[in-house]
């Protein structure tokens, strides 16, 4: 499986984006610039900026990824851009579903160690992968125990 935050925008519809903002408040820094607010115009470039940088980064948020295989020997959960990762063994691990910060978290748990797993995900999102996992898992070791 592989896991992706959803994404609206894509690369060059947030440049548009920026763009349209940042001329917005230039043109309402320039009406006030011509009313006599001198400094309008310094705070406009400032404030756009700072929404373009909170902009980008929020976007950045979105290229974390996480990819769940399962075979034979292994569980995998590989955390994307960072490479990390974390494996299990299949026959062991459990899904839990557990409340809490607001919101549910999907966590794997094999020999006393824990990862969550779908954070970026939506609450319903989060719930229909947790049952995906819960079958999948189900049919693996029913069928290791035959």
């Amino acid at each position: 499986m592989w896991l992706r935050p959803n994404r609206v925008l894509s690369r060059r519809g947030l440049r548009r984006l920026i763009m349209v903002l940042a001329a917005l408040a230039l043109i309402t820094a320039g009406l006030g610039a011509w009313q006599g607010d001198v400094f309008a115009p310094l705070f406009a470039l400032i404030e756009a900026s700072a929404v373009a940088i909170a902009l980008s980064v929020a976007w950045r948020a979105g290229d974390r990824s996480e990819r769940i295989t399962l075979d034979t020997e292994s569980l995998e959960v590989q955390t994307l851009p960072g490479r990390r990762c974390t494996r299990f063994q299949p026959y062991w691990v459990r899904v839990l579903l557990e409340s809490g910060e607001g919101r549910n978290r999907l966590l794997l748990s094999s020999h006393g160690r824990r990862l969550e797993v779908g954070a970026f995900l939506g609450d319903e999102e989060r719930n229909e992968l947790f049952r995906k996992l819960k079958v999948l898992l189900t049919d693996f070791q029913s069928q290791a125990r035959r």
